[in-house]
């Protein structure tokens, strides 16, 4: 394998923007040679991340009984992650720009891998909670940039089909999560039980290290001088913060004051945080977020829209999970086994993508989400006609048209959202993009959470009983269409900015 700097001269082979190292094979119609093995381990990075997001939740019995912890404490080593991660994806995605993809993207990897060590051997909850966070550390510095190498190293065709690998790489992370997390616990490997869940990121972060640091492309992303925003990254994290600590603790809590007050103070603390950016970028200085990047339409469009789809597809695997475990009293394996098809719908359409984009232009992403919305129909009149006799059986074939609907419609989304951000500004534009999927999931697993714990009242002896839980999935499931109705809704906005870049090239 050639190293970075011995890249063969491919056509299209465009200069960092930084006028540094060859980027390699961006304009190709075919990913080969160097462009492959970056691609590959960039989607090793994006497996973790993703797939660290769902690993943990089967193996909370296990972790519990084993520390002696309560169940406040193994949920915040769970939460705790996505809210360090949600809250810190920006500010990686920054740094990225300033100091180069390839560095943060490495850092980052070290310390998601480190942090997976500790907290495999941690022994109390304490300390399983601090490394969880250390991981999220971790994998908000490297996971902005892959979108950020994605949106600089291809154009083309290349570009499209290397965003179509990504969004399959999502797809099937996010199912693989919760079945190799149930794997690992029932097969007790070395008798370490659910400290597998963690350790087993060990050997993927190691090779994911050792290949990025041979064919990364090297060199600054941005030719100026670095200088990060305290002030954005202060006034964001507090946005965030009161954003997302009520989402993610509330409903445990039973929505205290504290939990509405903190939701209501985001909105003045998000307003405060684009006036400080509007004005530092007015006089000349660097801000955490360019606000010309929301003044690109289909950039504007394609967080609002991540938000209301990522809102809908995160709720949908909330609800599905407890009526498959709680209601139907699937095992944590059988549970996740029943998402199988939905994945393997993802990954082929993903894949497809690219070529029916070639067809058929813009119209792929209104199959996609229409897609997605009539197997969100299929599935609440499946559950509504079945009732306490559902089965996952019967399931599957709405969630295998679900899975294709989300497959064509994720890539794609971002890939068009990033199309035209500067290469300075990819790493901050790529972190804000998951951050608004971040907080579209939140979002999602809140209200539909509510949604199902409100249908099945208080009343335990009743949540007991089938025919009352499958009452609540269908009606969460009526919420979930409205989303991925809302989602189709959005579309145009997206729509509209793709033909007017296509009528300007």
């Amino acid at each position: 394998m050639s190293s970075p700097t011995e890249v063969p001269a491919e056509r299209g082979i465009e200069q960092n923007a930084a006028g540094g190292e060859p980027l390699p094979g961006p304009g190709t119609e075919r990913i080969r040679g160097q462009s492959l093995w970056a691609l590959l381990v960039a989607m090793a990075g994006t497996f973790m991340a993703i797939m660290d997001s769902f690993i943990v939740n089967v193996a909370v019995p296990s972790v519990q009984a084993s520390l002696n912890a309560t169940f406040a404490q193994v949920e915040l080593a769970v939460s705790g992650y996505v809210l360090v991660y949600g809250l810190l994806l920006v500010t990686g995605g920054r740094l990225g720009d300033l100091f180069g993809a390839r560095r943060l993207f490495l850092t980052g990897t070290a310390v998601f891998t480190l942090a997976s060590l500790a907290a495999g051997l941690a022994g109390g909850p304490a300390a399983l909670i601090a490394f969880r966070a250390l991981q999220a550390v971790g994998a908000a510095m490297f996971y902005p940039q892959v979108l950020a190498l994605l949106q600089t190293s291809f154009t083309g065709r290349a570009r499209a089909i290397a965003f179509a690998v990504f969004g399959a790489t999502i797809g099937l992370a996010s199912i693989a999560g919760q079945v190799i997390g149930g794997l690992l616990i029932h097969l007790d490997l070395f008798g370490l039980g659910w400290r597998n869940v963690f350790l087993v990121n060990v050997p993927l972060g190691l090779l994911t290290l050792a290949g990025a640091a041979r064919v990364l492309p090297a060199g600054r992303a941005a030719g100026r001088r670095a200088r990060l925003d305290p002030a954005g990254v202060a006034l964001l994290s507090t946005a965030l913060l009161l954003l997302s600590v009520p989402l993610t603790f509330g409903h445990q809590a039973g929505w205290p004051a504290w939990t509405r007050i903190s939701l209501i103070a985001a909105a003045p603390a998000a307003v405060a945080f684009l006036a400080w950016e509007r004005a530092l970028a007015a006089c000349g200085g660097d801000p955490l977020v360019d606000p010309a990047l929301f003044r690109r339409r289909a950039f504007a469009a394609g967080n609002a829209l991540a938000v209301v789809f990522f809102a809908g597809n995160a709720g949908l695997f909330f609800v599905l999970t407890l009526q498959l475990q709680n209601g139907m009293g699937h095992s944590p394996i059988a549970a996740g086994l029943t998402f199988l098809p939905l994945a393997a719908a993802f990954a082929l359409a993903s894949l497809l993508g690219p070529r029916l984009e070639a067809r058929i232009g813009h119209h792929v992403l209104t199959v996609g989400y229409a897609a997605n919305a009539a197997g969100t129909l299929a599935l609440l009149l499946t559950a509504w006609s079945a009732g306490s006799g559902l089965t996952g059986r019967l399931l599957l074939p709405a969630l295998a048209v679900i899975g294709f609907g989300e497959g064509l419609g994720v890539s794609l989304l971002i890939g068009t959202a990033l199309r035209g951000v500067p290469a300075e500004d990819a790493g901050a534009a790529g972190g804000v993009l998951e951050t608004a999927v971040q907080i579209g999931m939140s979002l999602g697993v809140t209200v539909l959470g509510l949604v199902f714990s409100a249908a099945l009242g208080g009343d335990h002896e009743a949540a007991a009983d089938p025919n009352v839980h499958a009452g609540a999935f269908t009606v969460a499931l009526a919420g979930n269409l409205v989303l991925a109705l809302a989602a189709l809704a959005l579309l145009p906005a997206l729509v509209r900015k793709r033909r007017v870049a296509a009528r300007g090239h």
